[in-house]
């Protein structure tokens, strides 16, 4: 697949997806919010894709947030509608089937951050930053930045982090719980392969379910636990399950087919 704003690769499996705006910063144009929207919509579906890692070019920046330019003569009505455009692409990344983590090799900020939220997980170059500083222009996250961060890091350093609209480190955002991992620059990427490999040697099928109960994990408890028990259900019916099951009781090396 080709896009004009992304550039596109699958190896052994991972689709490496970059942000390919760098004289920008990887803003968030129409068209880039067009590419990201078509991109995992093909990404969701495509045999040869079993991950995504989501990056931006160059080493300035992952997404340096939305193009301000867009946000001229804004009213009411657009502004919603702008706002609802981003969180249904951002949606459609969060509820792959298949996982995505945002490799953050730079500012992510506003929009940035919120694409990185929206991902599966997240890990950084120790020299990224992440913020949420729409305040500082008047407005709110629109991207679901009000939504996703407070359920990744809690209430209180959610509301901290959007209404100073201050930078926070890589290191502080690892500690925060924001990002899963931090490398040096120059292991960044190979760091996300290695991560996303290991997640692909395991049942593509029970991936699939535990991201689908995952993704269920801010309804109460109660009915979570029902829609656990219902998606354990499924994978019981799953040839990968008997094969996993057989393999363990044989003492050998699972081969999942994805069935």
């Amino acid at each position: 697949m080709t896009f004009q704003t992304l550039k596109v690769t699958v190896d052994e499996g991972i689709a490496t997806v970059v942000i390919d705006q760098e004289e920008t910063l990887n803003a968030l144009s129409r068209q880039v919010m067009d590419d990201l929207d078509a991109c995992f919509s093909w990404a969701a579906l495509e045999p040869s894709v079993q991950g995504v890692l989501l990056t931006g070019a160059g080493p300035k920046s992952f997404v340096a947030g939305a193009d301000i330019k867009q946000f001229k003569g804004m009213g009411p009505e657009e502004g919603k509608a702008f706002a609802e455009r981003g969180q249904a692409v951002f949606a459609r990344i969060e509820q792959m089937p298949k996982p995505v983590i945002a490799v953050v090799n730079g500012f992510a900020l506003g929009g940035g951050s919120e694409l990185a939220l929206a991902c599966h997980m997240r890990v950084a170059s120790n020299t990224a930053r992440f913020g949420q500083p729409e305040v500082n222009l008047g407005i709110i996250p629109g991207y679901g930045g009000t939504q996703r961060l407070p359920r990744i890091v809690g209430k209180g350093l959610a509301t901290e982090l959007v209404l100073t609209g201050e930078m926070i480190s890589a290191d502080r955002a690892h500690e925060i719980g924001l990002v899963n991992h931090v490398f040096a620059p120059d292991d960044l990427m190979e760091g996300a392969r290695k991560l996303l490999r290991g997640m692909l040697t395991k049942a593509p099928r029970a991936i699939a379910l535990t991201l689908e109960a995952l993704s269920a994990s801010d309804l109460p408890l109660e009915r979570g636990l029902q829609h656990e028990a219902a998606l354990f259900g499924q994978a019981c019916a799953t040839e990968d399950f008997d094969e996993g099951v057989h393999a363990f009781l044989a003492r050998r090396k699972a081969e999942f087919k994805g069935r």
